[in-house]
C-alpha cells in the first residue's frame, strides 16, 4: 500500500513523499515502515505504543486513532504531523 509522509519526517526516507508499505492493520504498517525507515515509527508512536498527540493518521481519506483499523493493499494511509510555532 502506499504511505504519504509528511515533510518534517521526509528525512527518514531519503525526502520521499510517497511510500510503500505492509501490514494488516494501522500498526503493523507503521511497523513495516520502521524496519524500511528506521526512527520513522518513534516520531509516529509514544513509548506507551499510543499514536503521539501532535500525529493524525488518515485511512482513505477519513481520521483515525486506531491502530487495530484493518487495512487493504489498495488503501492509502496517510501521516499528518500538526506544526506549531510563533
Amino acid at each position: 500500500m502506499k504511505v504519504r509522509i509528511p515533510t518534517p519526517l521526509r528525512s527518514y526516507t531519503s525526502e520521499q513523499s510517497v511510500v510503500d508499505a505492509d501490514g494488516a492493520t494501522i500498526g503493523e504498517v507503521l511497523v513495516d515502515l520502521d524496519t524500511r525507515y528506521p526512527g520513522l515509527r518513534f516520531r509516529v508512536i509514544d513509548e506507551q505504543g499510543r499514536l503521539r498527540k501532535h500525529m493524525k493518521i488518515f485511512l482513505n481519506e477519513e481520521a483515525t486513532r486506531d491502530l487495530g483499523a484493518a487495512v487493504a493493499p489498495a488503501d492509502e494511509v496517510v501521516l499528518m504531523q500538526a506544526l506549531s510555532g510563533g
